[in-house]
Order: C-alpha cells, then sequence, then structure tokens
C-alpha cells in the first residue's frame, strides 16, 4: 500500500506539471488548436481517480466506473449511426450486453468474458432485428451494432479484467497502459501541429501525420522504459516491447474510429467536430490497446 501511495504521488505531481504546461501553451500560442491534447489530460485524470478507487477502496468501484464509461461511449457511438424504428429493440440488445459482459469479469469466468461478444452475441444479435422487422437496413444495422459491441464493450472491457486476473498488479498495469496509450496520442498530435508535413489519411483524420506517428512511437516507447519499474513487474525487454506495441496499436486504434466516424457521419461535418470533444475520441485509442496489451502480457506473464 505504501509503495502504491507513492506512485499515486508522484503520477498526481507529473499530471499537475504538465496541466500546467498545456494551459501555459494553450494562452501563450493561441493560434494553435490544443483542444484534443487538453480532452487527453482530462482522460488522465478520470483514469487516475478510478485507480485510486480501485487502490483505497476496491476494484468493483473501477469496475462499475469503466461499465459506466463503456455505456456512454456506445451510446454516443449509436447516436452516429442513421437508424430505423426497427433498430430501437436491436439497441436495446446491445446495451444489455454490458452488464453481462462486466459479470463475467466480476466471476472472473475468463472462458466466457472472451467469447460472449464476439461468438454469442454475434450470432444472436440479429434476432430481434429480423422478427417482423424486415430486411431493409438488415446488413448495415446489424453489422455497425456488432462493431460498436467490439470496439466499445469488448475492447473497453479489458481494461477492468487487469484487477481482477491480477490483483497485485492489475491496477498499476491499467495505469500503465492509459498513461502510455493518451501519452502517444498526445505526442503524436503535437508534433503533427508543430512540423507535421505527411497527412496519413487526411480524408478522415487530418491531425495523424507521418512525422508524428514517428515522434509518438519514439516517446511512447521511451516512457515504457522510464515508468514501468514503478507501475509494473515486467523486464525492461517487455517494457520496450509494450511501449512499442502500445504505440502502434494505438495509432490503428485511433485511425480506425476516425475513418469509422468519418463514414457514419457523411454529409455532417458539423457533427463530426462536436463529437471531437466526446468520450469516444478520448478513448478511441484505448479500445485497440487495452486487449492487445492484455493478451500480450497474458500470454508471457503467469501472473495473468
Amino acid at each position: 500500500m505504501e509503495s502504491s501511495i507513492l506512485t499515486l504521488i508522484l503520477i498526481f505531481s507529473v499530471l499537475s506539471v504538465i496541466q500546467l504546461l498545456y494551459y501555459v501553451m494553450s494562452k501563450t500560442q493561441p493560434n494553435i488548436d490544443y483542444t484534443d491534447v487538453g480532452f487527453r489530460i482530462k482522460t488522465w485524470w478520470g483514469m487516475l481517480v478510478i485507480f485510486c478507487l480501485a487502490t483505497f477502496l476496491n476494484p468493483v468501484v473501477s469496475l462499475l466506473s469503466l461499465m459506466v464509461l463503456t455505456f456512454f461511449t456506445l451510446k454516443e457511438y449509436f447516436s452516429m449511426i442513421k437508424t430505423r424504428k426497427a433498430d430501437r429493440r436491436l439497441f436495446l440488445w446491445a446495451y444489455l450486453t454490458i452488464p453481462v459482459q462486466f459479470y463475467w469479469i466480476y466471476i472472473e469466468w475468463y472462458g466466457m468474458f472472451i467469447v460472449f461478444i464476439p461468438i454469442y452475441v454475434f450470432l444472436v444479435l440479429p434476432l430481434p432485428r429480423l422478427i417482423n422487422k424486415g430486411t431493409v437496413g438488415f446488413m448495415r444495422s446489424v453489422s455497425s451494432t456488432q462493431w460498436g459491441l467490439m470496439l466499445m464493450v469488448f475492447g473497453l472491457s479489458h481494461l477492468a479484467y487487469f484487477q481482477f486476473a491480477s490483483p497485485q498488479y492489475g491496477a498499476g498495469l491499467v495505469l500503465f497502459l492509459v498513461v502510455l496509450t493518451q501519452l502517444n496520442d498526445v505526442a503524436h498530435t503535437i508534433a503533427s501541429l508543430y512540423f507535421g508535413r505527411r497527412r496519413i489519411v487526411p480524408t478522415s483524420n487530418p491531425n495523424l501525420t507521418w512525422e508524428g506517428f514517428a515522434c509518438a512511437f519514439l516517446a511512447t516507447t521511451g516512457c515504457a522504459y522510464l515508468i514501468y519499474p514503478y507501475l509494473t513487474p515486467l523486464s525492461p525487454t517487455f517494457a520496450l516491447l509494450s511501449g512499442m506495441l502500445i504505440s502502434l496499436s494505438g495509432f490503428f486504434g485511433s485511425l480506425t474510429v476516425s475513418v469509422l466516424k468519418r463514414d457514419l457521419l457523411i454529409g455532417d461535418d458539423g457533427r463530426f467536430d462536436a463529437l471531437k470533444k466526446s468520450y469516444l475520441s478520448r478513448v478511441d485509442s484505448l479500445t485497440y490497446t487495452s486487449p492487445i496489451f492484455f493478451h500480450f502480457i497474458r500470454y508471457f506473464y503467469e501472473f495473468m
């Protein structure tokens, strides 16, 4: 407990410095848009609160917090889909999978946790859309809903499973993952703002550049090596590999969700800009980094 408190104090101090730097930069350089950086920093603070709750109270509190996060993220995703009245029952079934998925985590039934949404929900999900609802728009509504469940519920639910799979190291691994994921996004954004030239996919996210990707990759890998002794039981080699893996998967997660939002909101640029401030935009990278990092650690380390 004492080491956890010292870690929390250290992280709080670092976040305070980053928050101060963000405030100074946004005031002294008003011509540069630091909005995305500000939202990422807020995500750090939010995850620090969840980490504190798990450390001082009970992992169940953080599980419930993450369950609420997945609900709001899925809700924002569904708000982007052009729906018919026939899709309402489908969305209701999708929402009901959230408490069930987190219940598997609570009882530590890994086998059901890992197959529930990818297999059972995938097979059953079309039923409410098929029964007396016709065939018009069937493929788009069902496939879009399954995509949302896989990313917003299945992907993010891995954050909660860390602490149940490894009560000793889980909370630290979650914080390690979140800090590196958000740092990767922030480094990519700042590097792209200052000297980004070659955009990766300009039609979906003009903030993603190859120069930003390279800087973010180096910064995330270096940070992983610096903070792993305080948050994880990993070896130096696996800490470096984890940093690389989180940077790459975070980039693909952010890119995928950006393209997904642009596709769902074609012709509605105002709505697209408004969603930049949403929960979905804050956790887009985590939908990829959470499951990938979880299974990477589980494969190589027995404590998971």
